[in-house]
């Protein structure tokens, strides 16, 4: 981990007596130490850093100068046809993948991946519980082609933890899942099976560390179920991604995916796997407003930037509308090309890992890292992720981290609110559903503590 030292007050050797005197001034009886703030769950940040002796000890992200991430797209419309107008112009216009959420058969996704070339863009898929349905109806579509490259995104367990409960057994679920995603690897060597995320901690308000801790620990889970079904430890974590979320704050954001590279490295170096992590980053719903909206390209930004510096392999921007509904032609556009400005003018992809020595941001990666463990160790002492969702463990962290937030200053709701209407349009339609009694299998259903999503703004956001 990073070896950081906060600077005191006296180090400087020249202008000492002037230095203090404008410390002693601004500060007045106050203490340097009051300048220290912390994160909800707790970890300190300084006013001032050294710059780090030696930069964290872990695999990066590969270096390529020419396409840093992978900007990847997503359309949860219901119509299949809207769906694949909406991703084709993504790819036209600059995307490099695409997820479709919300349809879980053949008919459907070959009506939303109409004309796009699974062999050049990588396809996701966001089913939920009908992950495996619609792992098998992804598989129709590919037409066994050895060169396409998919993402099953098999998440059962994140559908667990934000409904609070599962159609059958959620044991059965990761069975089901693993037995699917171990017959199609054999067919398409290039493609993730599994996506590990965190993210559903960090909707419901939960802080950095506890997401990469549920993240890490989801991965585990997902690993032992693949090898269950029969494949090598190696392969399996090779097979799956972990997903973060990328908030405004964007120190947060870069440091929790470098300290998640960090726990994923050491966790997959003692099973014998490599230790290189793919992480898919997306944006984060909760800091979304539906109160003065153009203020969330300000977010956006802030969260696409951190991401891509944090190392994401792959980033989903969401929209500036997505508080209000789906994104018409316009907030996809925004969300693309925000991601180009970033990537081929602000040139954040040049440099393999921005932050590394940077006093501060190695210090935050470390503490990140450490707390994450600590976490993971507790979730793996109470039996697991499962167990941990089901007696509350994680739901008493998220609890801990939304009291300790209180009331943040919010642009455009709490902070500086709109004095006229600025009204955005959304596309019309609805987004896709899907009905878990599709996924239901024998057995008592699963119940846990849920995770609700929620965004900081909504309570206080004036509604007409």
């Amino acid at each position: 981990m990073a070896d950081t030292t906060l600077l005191d007050p006296g180090i400087p050797p020249a202008g000492e007596d002037a230095w203090r005197a404008l410390v002693a001034k601004t500060l007045g009886d106050k203490p340097f130490e009051s300048l220290v703030k912390s994160t909800v769950e707790g970890l300190e940040i300084a006013p001032l850093y050294a710059a780090s002796e030696r930069p964290a000890a872990f695999p990066t992200r590969p270096f390529d100068g020419g396409r840093p991430w992978d900007i990847r797209v997503l359309s949860a419309h219901a119509d299949p046809a809207r769906a694949n107008a909406e991703l084709l112009a993504d790819l036209e216009g600059g995307a490099a993948s695409v997820i479709v959420e919300g349809h879980a058969t053949a008919e459907a996704l070959g009506r939303a991946l109409k004309d796009v070339i699974v062999e050049l863009a990588p396809v996701g898929l966001d089913a939920g519980f009908l992950g495996p349905k619609a792992a098998d109806a992804l598989h129709a579509v590919a037409k066994s082609s050895p060169g396409a490259k998919l993402n099953l995104n098999l998440d059962p367990l994140s559908a667990f933890a934000e409904t609070g409960k599962s159609p059958g057994p959620i044991e059965s679920h990761l069975v089901s899942a693993a037995t699917v995603g171990v017959r199609l690897a054999q067919t398409y060597p290039q493609a993730q099976l599994f996506l590990a995320s965190g993210r559903v901690a960090h909707e419901a308000g939960g802080g950095e560390a506890l997401e990469v801790a549920v993240a890490a620990a989801t991965a585990i889970a997902y690993a032992k179920a693949l090898v269950r079904a029969g494949m090598p430890v190696a392969d399996a974590f090779a097979r799956i991604t972990l997903g973060l979320a990328a908030d405004g704050d964007y120190f947060l954001t870069l440091a929790k995916l470098r300290a998640a590279r960090a726990v994923y490295a050491r966790i997959a170096t003692a099973s014998g796997a490599a230790p290189l992590a793919r992480i898919e980053a997306r944006t984060s719903r909760r800091m979304l407003t539906a109160q003065d909206p153009w203020t969330n390209m300000i977010r956006l930004t802030a969260a696409g930037f951190g991401a891509a510096a944090g190392g994401a392999d792959a980033v989903v921007l969401g929209s500036f509308t997505d508080a209000l509904g789906l994104p018409t032609a316009f907030g996809r556009r925004q969300s693309r090309n925000t991601q180009l400005v970033l990537m081929e003018e602000a040139g954040i992809g040049r440099v393999a890992d921005p932050a590394a020595g940077s006093g501060y941001v190695e210090s935050l990666t470390d503490q990140i890292a450490r707390a994450a463990w600590d976490r993971l160790q507790a979730i793996e002492a109470a039996g697991g992720i499962i167990k941990a969702l089901e007696n509350g463990l994680v739901a008493k962290d998220v609890e801990a981290a939304v009291a300790a937030r209180g009331e943040p200053k919010i642009l455009g709701v709490t902070a500086f609110p709109p004095t006229d209407p600025a009204p955005v349009e959304v596309e019309p339609g609805a987004a896709a559903a899907l009905d878990p009694e599709a996924a239901r299998l024998p057995g008592p259903d699963g119940k846990c503590v849920a995770l609700k999503p929620v965004r900081l703004s909504e309570k206080h956001e004036v509604t007409a």
